[in-house]
């Protein structure tokens, strides 16, 4: 790969590390909300909701950061 190739790569690596960045906020904001609530309310459809919500945020971090780890090995 040519030098613009992997410049246009670590343009992508950024934006892809700003991205899981602004995700592992919502994650960990949606978190807190979630251990602030009554234990009633956990155990809720909506705190269940909010459980898949946090495990998918935390999902597509992981799925981002092999992103940039394979991008990286180029």
């Amino acid at each position: 790969m040519n030098a613009q190739g992997r410049k246009e790569i670590a343009k992508y690596i950024a934006s892809l590390e700003e991205i899981k960045d602004k995700l592992e906020s919502m994650k960990d904001e949606e978190q807190d909300k979630f251990d602030n609530m009554p234990e009633g309310l956990q155990e809720s459809e909506r705190g269940e909701a909010m459980q898949e919500a946090i495990e998918a945020l935390e999902e597509a971090g992981s799925s981002i950061e092999e992103a940039i780890d394979r991008l990286n090995e180029i």
